[in-house]
């Protein structure tokens, strides 16, 4: 019988495929067979591995073996040489410049290395240069880790990638082609098939959320379209399930919230996209204070990735009536409950907006910086990408592009939550997909169908 390994390569993918049931599915069906290779280091690494519950797990450190001999050692640095200038980076930003993805938002030093335009290499931007280098870069003479290399050779996996278009994730697909093993890939986001990463052509799957999904990748990555799969967006299953009233009424209780109000939701961005945000949060909170803080509660949700959320939302804290949660990758569960009863949400961007509109929240999208230099406009770069203008071109949401503007939106979502019901389950359904509970069952199953 053929193992398969599930490679998680980052929190999100491990978030969505652990939270989803997506994991527990494929193990059902496999058993033994199944094996997670768990690539993230940061620091929930621990958290995916206690929450593989007797699955057979593999971290990046099980993968490392006795420094290779002198060849071995050239083969790797040469490799690693040639990946700095002609790789999945450069590679990237090549694409990304080549078809005008994220233009706005390009900044040479940026710390978002898909948006830094000097990581696009030293050879001339001619589009002939890039069909070679990518077969290169996903070929079989790559250096691949001596370790990784015999496991492959010898178990003969099947291979499913969470997240398709990430660095890490390279040397399983350099590996599959090597040992001619069959491979599917998921794309983890709607907004990943233009401007998140090149895609290795040549798998026997590619797994998308949406029918325009499948259109990038045939358009921009060369993906022949009868290998992609439309599977829906596995995270609204976790929100298709109805919560009680009663758990809502307990997440509030123990962030100190009193139920029986209405809530607003404000919903952080990174500090690499929303730089000014703290200066925001204290200008909600003094408005809240002065307007709101007798009619409604305020709860702010820093970024997972948010490593300064302390002192960025550090107005908040303290506050009666207003609460900040922790930052975290594992807190789906609770973040469905909030979005299922919350009255209105606040965000800039991001999958977030879709979450809120996928739960029929009324919301408010700000696009603009509260505080920022004359002729910043980070709020609204972030809006800027090609996979922005369904959703843009909808009416799914209020728009904010001054600090008055928030905070009518806010007013008139709380005077009038259906108001924009109809167009919302509209753009829900044209940008995540079909949302009916089972997506997750059809990303397993279309894993299992390459095994």
């Amino acid at each position: 019988m053929t193992p398969v390994w599930l490679v998680l390569p980052d929190p999100f993918s491990s978030r969505l495929f652990f939270d989803t049931g997506i994991v527990r599915k494929l193990h059902a069906s496999l058993g033994d067979r199944l094996e997670l290779f768990l690539l993230d280091t940061g620091e929930d690494a621990g958290a995916w591995r206690e929450r593989a519950d007797g699955i057979r797990t593999t971290i990046p450190a099980e993968l490392e073996s006795p420094g290779p001999g002198i060849t071995g050692r050239l083969h790797r640095r040469a490799d690693r040489w040639l990946d700095s200038k002609v790789g999945f980076y450069p590679l990237s930003l090549r694409l990304s410049l080549r078809n005008g993805f994220h233009r706005q938002r390009m900044q040479p030093g940026h710390s978002n290395w898909f948006l830094d335009p000097n990581l696009a290499g030293p050879l001339p931007k001619w589009w002939s240069l890039d069909p070679p280098l990518t077969r290169w870069h996903y070929g079989r003479l790559r250096y691949l880790p001596p370790a990784l290399a015999a496991r492959l050779h010898v178990e003969r996996p099947a291979l499913a990638l969470a997240n398709l278009q990430m660095h890490s994730i390279v040397s399983f697909v350099v590996g599959a082609h090597r040992f001619r093993l069959p491979i599917v890939g998921h794309v983890a986001s709607w907004d990943h098939t233009v401007g998140k990463g090149i895609v290795a052509r040549g798998l026997d799957r590619y797994l998308v959320q949406n029918e325009v999904m499948r259109d990038d990748l045939v358009r921009y990555h060369g993906v022949d379209r009868s290998r992609v799969a439309v599977t829906g967006w596995p995270q609204t299953d976790v929100f298709h399930r109805p919560r009680a009233r009663r758990e809502y009424d307990g997440v509030l209780r123990d962030l100190g919230l009193d139920p029986t109000r209405p809530l607003v939701l404000v919903m952080g961005n990174t500090p690499t996209n929303a730089p000014y945000e703290g200066r925001f949060v204290d200008r909600l909170v003094a408005w809240w204070r002065d307007h709101g803080a007798t009619r409604f509660s305020l709860l702010f949700r820093p970024h997972p990735r948010d490593r300064e959320w302390r002192r960025r939302f550090g107005g908040a804290l303290g506050q009666d009536g207003a609460a900040v949660q922790e930052p975290s990758f594992t807190d789906l569960e609770t973040l469905a409950v909030l979005l299922q009863h919350g009255d209105v949400v606040v965000s800039n961007a991001g999958t977030i907006l879709l979450d809120s509109l996928a739960n029929d929240r009324p919301a408010v999208c700000t696009l603009y910086d509260e505080g920022a230099p004359a002729g910043e406009s980070w709020a609204m770069k972030n809006v800027s990408g090609e996979h922005y203008r369904p959703l843009f071109e909808s009416n799914a949401f209020y728009r904010a592009e001054r600090f008055e503007e928030v905070t009518a939106g806010i007013e008139r979502a709380l005077a009038h939550p259906g108001e924009l019901a109809s167009e919302r389950a509209r753009v829900v359904k044209l940008v995540l997909g079909e949302v009916d509970g089972r997506a997750a069952e059809r990303v397993a199953d279309a894993v299992l169908s390459v095994t």
